[in-house]
């Protein structure tokens, strides 16, 4: 395996890694499981697979095993990292179609949840919101790869534009 170096940030290699491979669940660090639950589940609508007590709570989709977990291990009653800190910058949970998109922009003006942006990215149509956390979450879908944007040297072309968010609300089915 030909390998480069990473200017002291470690080993590089040039082979790609297996398509197949995805990013199965995060975890996350929160202050209060009850509050993080009424956010993930009661307002985007997760459903809790597995609970560990009053500190760990596991939800999914579509009933896998976990997509996200939550814990209160190292962070019970704590407060977010203040700006200007490493960590995570936001977790992106994808949906399957922009109506599926729709449907959790009605669940978010439903509970009164104001958006910190919505953006097209030509590859995408993303909504971005702050969790009781102050943990960022990007909701998203992605478009046919067939319609991504390319550049003229056939490189892909993503953009940052506004996104017509009461279009995409049209787009979400009934209640």
């Amino acid at each position: 395996m030909k390998q480069t170096e990473n200017r002291g940030a470690g080993v590089l290699t040039t082979k790609p890694i297996d398509p197949g491979v995805d990013i199965g669940h995060v975890h996350l660090k929160v202050a209060d499981i009850e509050r993080a639950l009424a956010f993930y589940c009661g307002v985007l609508g997760f459903e809790l697979t597995a609970r560990y007590g009053p500190q760990a709570a596991f939800i999914s989709a579509g009933g896998y095993h976990h997509h996200i977990g939550l814990n209160t291990w190292e962070s019970a009653g704590g407060s977010p990292a203040p700006p200007g800190h490493t960590g995570l910058y936001h977790v992106a949970i994808r949906y399957p179609t922009r109506a599926a998109l729709g449907d959790a922009l009605r669940r978010l003006t439903d509970a009164g949840i104001d958006l910190d942006g919505a953006s097209d990215h030509g590859v995408s149509e993303a909504l971005y919101v702050r969790d009781p956390d102050d943990n960022g979450v990007e909701l998203y879908w992605d478009r046919p790869r067939d319609q991504w944007p390319k550049a003229p040297d056939g490189s892909l072309g993503m953009f940052t534009r506004a996104l017509d968010v009461r279009a995409l609300l049209r787009e979400a089915p009934a209640p």
